[in-house]
C-alpha cells in the first residue's frame, strides 16, 4: 500500500492517530446544529400628515416587476413559472402600500411603460425564496429624469409565516414599507412649483401623443435627455380640453386593468403565500442538507486518511482502528452524498409547488364599457389596442 508523504509508515502513534481521528469528529459533530431562526423587525409606514393641494397631487405609476430570471439563471431552485407571477403580485404589493401613505393621487400598476403618468416605478427582483427577499427599485418622473435608484433586502424567520396568518400581513410588509417611505421622503422634498411642472409635463406628453402638429413645440428635451415645459397651452384650448377628456377615458381604462390586478392578487394570496411559507422550510432543510453532506463527506474523507495512515503503524491497536476508521470514514462519504440527493427530492418539491401556483393562475375576463376584454397574459398588446381605439376617438370627434 503507498500512503501519501505527509504519513510515512513509521511516524503515525497511537496518539496522532487519535487527533487524525478527532478532526474528523469535528466535522461530523456539526451535522445535528439547529437551524437558525432569524426574527423580523416591521418597518412602519410613515404617513403624509400635511394635506396636499389637489393641483400638487402627482400620480404614481407601478410597472410589473422584471422577474430577474436572467440573473439567477444558474439556480436551479429558481422557478421561472412562479417567478413571473410574482413580478406582478409583489407590485401591486407595492402599489397599495404607496396608496396608502396618502401622500399621491392615484396610485396604480400600469399595463405598459407608454401610459402617461406622472411618477414611474419600476422594480427587479434579484432574489425571492421565502426565506428573503431582495428587489432594485428605480423611480423616475414624467421628465424621464431618474428621482431614486436603491436596493431593497428583508430576511424573514419562520415566526413571520405565523403572525401573517394573525395580523392578515405580508411576511415582508417592512420592506415595501420602506420603499414607500423612501418614496414620501422624496415627495416632501419637493416644491409646489416643482410639483406642478410634473404634472404639466405629463399633461402635454399625452396631448402630443394626439395632435403632434399642436404640442410639439411646448416640450424640449435638454442636454441631459430631460424633457421640459417651454411653452403653456391656453386655459380654454379647445384642443387641449377635447385631449383631457380622452385621457379621463384612458384612466377609466387603467382603472379597469387595476381591478384585474387586484383581483389577479387575491387569486394568488393564499397559494403564494402558502409557497412561501413551504419555500422558505425547503430552503433550509436543503441548506442544511448541504451542510451536513459537506461535513459527512470531508469528515469521512478524514477518517479513511487517518485510518491509511494508521494501518501502517508499528501499533497493533492504531492498525485495528485504522481499519474501522477506514469503514466508518466510507460510510460516511456515502452518507454525504445521500444527503445531497436528499436536498436534489426537495428542489424538485419547490419545481412541483411552483407548478400547482401556475395552475391557480386563471385569465380573467373585465367589461370595459361596450366591449368585453379578456386580460391573458400581455396586458401590454391590450392596452396598445385601446390607445388606438383612443386615437379613433379623438380622429371621429375632430371629423376626421
Amino acid at each position: 500500500m503507498i500512503l501519501p508523504a505527509c504519513f510515512p509508515r513509521s511516524s503515525v502513534t497511537a496518539l496522532e492517530f487519535a487527533g487524525l481521528l478527532l478532526v474528523a469528529a469535528v466535522f461530523v459533530s456539526g451535522c445535528n446544529a439547529p437551524i437558525k431562526v432569524n426574527s423580523t423587525t416591521h418597518t412602519p409606514l410613515a404617513q403624509q400628515t400635511r394635506e396636499v393641494a389637489e393641483a400638487e397631487l402627482l400620480d404614481v405609476g407601478v410597472l410589473s416587476f422584471d422577474p430577474g430570471l436572467d440573473e439567477e439563471s444558474d439556480d436551479d431552485t429558481v422557478l421561472p413559472q412562479v417567478r413571473m407571477a410574482e413580478a406582478h403580485y409583489l407590485a401591486n404589493q407595492l402599489t397599495e402600500t404607496i396608496q396608502e401613505t396618502a401622500a399621491w393621487g392615484a396610485v396604480r400598476m400600469l399595463p405598459s411603460e407608454t401610459v402617461v403618468t406622472d411618477i414611474y416605478v419600476r422594480g427587479q427582483i434579484v432574489h425571492s425564496d421565502g426565506e428573503r427577499l431582495e428587489l432594485d427599485i428605480a423611480v423616475s418622473d414624467s421628465s424621464g429624469k431618474t428621482l431614486f435608484k436603491k436596493g431593497y433586502e428583508e430576511e424573514v424567520g419562520k415566526y413571520a409565516y405565523e403572525r401573517r396568518k394573525q395580523l392578515d400581513r405580508d411576511p415582508f410588509q417592512g420592506l415595501f414599507n420602506r420603499i414607500a417611505n423612501d418614496l414620501l421622503i422624496w415627495r416632501q422634498s419637493l416644491s409646489a412649483s416643482e410639483a406642478m411642472a410634473v404634472r404639466t409635463i405629463s399633461q402635454l406628453r399625452f396631448a402630443r401623443e394626439f395632435a403632434p402638429e399642436a404640442y410639439t413645440e411646448h416640450l424640449q428635451t435638454d442636454k441631459k435627455g430631460h424633457l421640459k415645459a417651454v411653452r403653456l397651452p391656453a386655459i380654454n384650448d379647445p384642443i387641449l380640453q377635447r385631449i383631457q377628456r380622452l385621457r379621463e377615458r384612458d384612466y377609466l381604462y387603467i382603472d379597469t386593468v387595476q381591478e384585474y390586478y387586484d383581483g389577479f392578487s387575491r387569486n394568488m394570496q393564499g397559494p403564494y403565500q402558502s409557497w412561501r411559507s413551504q419555500s422558505y422550510d425547503e430552503v433550509l432543510a436543503a441548506r442544511e442538507l448541504k451542510r451536513q453532506s459537506l461535513q459527512r463527506t470531508v469528515g469521512g474523507v478524514a477518517a479513511v486518511v487517518a485510518g491509511i495512515a494508521a494501518a501502517g503503524s508499528n501499533s497493533g491497536a492504531a492498525r485495528a482502528g485504522g481499519a474501522v476508521a477506514i469503514g466508518s470514514g466510507a460510510l460516511l462519504v456515502k452518507s454525504g452524498l445521500a444527503k445531497k440527493a436528499e436536498a436534489q427530492i426537495h428542489v424538485e418539491a419547490l419545481a412541483e409547488l411552483g407548478e400547482s401556483l401556475e395552475a391557480e393562475l386563471e385569465p380573467r375576463v373585465i367589461e370595459l364599457e361596450d366591449q368585453t376584454i379578456t386580460l391573458t397574459g400581455n396586458v401590454q398588446a391590450q392596452y396598445q389596442q385601446w390607445q388606438e381605439i383612443l386615437q379613433k376617438i379623438y380622429r371621429a370627434e375632430r371629423g376626421q
